[in-house]
């Protein structure tokens, strides 16, 4: 059995511009999470702003996420950080809180090496007892993982997944057949960039790994069932309703994008982490009240 499987829906973090984070609202993103029935709630990804957050205020966070949870839903928490020793500690802390799973980026301020990255995701996955996804995510990270790479550490005890970027117009099929050739059996492969989930779904992926579900999670749940099902024509029909959505992904980041989204809707999210300003002031953020229409569409 493992976490990494379905539909994974990323919160944003809420938290003010000196990055404490409100518990409460985190608690309230998660709660309606689980009761949309995702299939995973992951906190500290990307859009969760891991990578600006102190290491007090993200164990508030995961402790926030779990018992908002109850139970009802695993939560899978980002442990990336930029020293070996502190993506341990928060591994750690994760599983005491009672997390159900890891996702690791191979944070650096200095080019890594495979061979570092490689030592990195050893060291961590050692140090808890639970399933660890490997977070290749070279827009953030600036390190791409080979597949090489990837089945090394897919033979090593507790990496559990791969969270992998989408392809650009490449054939996710052959990809995902060529990394199935040589990971363990029950090795999980998902996918992130969320306009390429109905594609990656389509070629027998296992997971979505999905920004857009952290605060719209009913249609997302829509567009997995429908690939997962295998009906491609279906599946055409709801990707072309979240099409104008992709695209402001696509153009602005989902960082950004997130927090508009969230306004739109009435959730609390806080602040974008400065420097990061969320959606304010971008040219085309007009057109997201009719992006989201589009999507709510999906799940009608």
């Amino acid at each position: 059995m493992t976490v990494f499987k379905g539909l994974s829906a990323f919160p944003p973090t809420p938290a003010d511009e000196s990055g404490i984070v409100d518990t409460d609202a985190l608690g309230v993103l998660v709660d309606r999470l689980a009761n949309a029935g995702v299939d995973s709630v992951s906190v500290l990804g990307s859009t969760g702003a891991y990578a600006y957050l102190d290491r007090d205020q993200r164990n508030r966070a995961v402790a926030a996420a779990v018992e908002a949870a109850a139970g009802r839903v695993p939560v899978v928490v980002g442990i990336g950080a930029l020293r070996t020793s502190w993506s341990c500690e928060l591994a750690v802390a994760a599983q005491s809180a009672g997390a159900s799973g890891l996702l690791l980026a191979p944070m650096s301020y200095t080019q890594l090496s495979a061979r570092e990255v490689g030592h990195h995701f050893k060291a961590v996955a050692a140090s808890t007892g639970l399933p660890l996804c490997i977070y290749n995510n070279p827009g953030t990270t600036n390190f791409v993982f080979s597949h090489d790479l990837i089945v090394e550490l897919a033979n090593v005890p507790g990496i559990a997944a791969v969270k992998m970027p989408p392809l650009d117009g490449q054939d996710y099929t052959a990809e995902i057949e060529e990394l199935r050739a040589r990971v363990p059996e029950d090795f999980k492969i998902g996918y992130s960039g969320d306009w390429c989930a109905a594609p990656a779904f389509l070629a027998c992926a296992d997971a979505w790994h999905s920004v857009v579900a952290g605060v719209l999670p009913e249609p997302a749940i829509c567009l997995t069932q429908a690939a997962l099902a295998g009906d491609a024509e279906e599946t055409a029909r709801l990707q072309a309703l979240c099409a104008p959505m992709w695209a402001l992904f696509e153009k602005y980041g989902s960082l950004r994008t997130i927090y508009g989204i969230a306004e739109i809707l009435g959730l609390t999210v806080g602040t974008a982490p400065l420097p990061v300003q969320g959606y304010v002031g971008l040219d085309q953020l007009d057109k997201l009240p009719a992006a989201i229409d589009s999507m709510v569409s999906a799940a009608k």
